[in-house]
């Protein structure tokens, strides 16, 4: 019995990659895949990126990613009004403060103390200088997108994807035993 069950067990392994392997024949309604078929450019993400840090959303354009050029620009552009905002508001407290300290009090803002004003200036300025860091985070963020996008539009997919059985003696005893090996190949 025991025999019977090894000998089963022996062909499975050795049937179960012939029977999941990737064969020469393609189904009928298979897609083609059209990038095994394009010439790879090794330089494609430095312009990418080269493109996407001269006018934001170019490197993307240039991966033809289109979708992807009004979420840069919308994430752009929202942190440079919150940026321009700030910057008004920070500037409008800080001369409110100046003034007052000058002498004059025929300001807009002549109903708050100066304690006011400091913690106002002060709201502002922080939140002035976190919008630009968004902005800057976006922008470079921008960059590494279209560099990461055109290194991924040239990723090899074959039709060499298959996994076979490997017989390795064991290191103790010298023993067959039944493993699987993953291979990679990287061109």
């Amino acid at each position: 019995m025991l025999k019977y069950t090894f000998i089963l067990l022996l062909l499975f392994g050795l049937g179960t990659p012939l029977v999941f392997g990737q064969g020469k024949t393609e189904p009928i309604l298979a897609s083609k895949d059209t990038i095994k078929n394009q010439e790879i450019n090794p330089l494609a993400p430095a312009k990418a990126a080269f493109y996407s840090a001269i006018v934001p959303g170019l490197g993307q354009v240039y991966n033809k990613k289109y979708w992807k050029v009004p979420l840069v620009y919308g994430a752009l552009g929202t942190t440079l009004y919150f940026y321009s905002t700030n910057n008004s508001k920070y500037h409008e407290f800080r001369d409110a403060y100046k003034n007052r300290l000058a002498g004059i009090k025929n300001d807009k803002y002549s109903y708050l103390d100066d304690a006011r004003l400091i913690t106002a200036q002060k709201f502002y300025q922080r939140n002035r200088d976190l919008s630009l860091l968004l902005t800057v985070a976006f922008y470079v963020l921008n960059i590494i997108d279209a560099n990461v996008d055109a290194h991924l539009g040239q990723f090899n997919v074959n039709d060499n994807l298959s996994m076979r059985p490997d017989l390795n003696p064991r290191d103790l005893n010298l023993k067959p035993s039944i493993g699987i090996a993953f291979n990679y190949k990287f061109q």
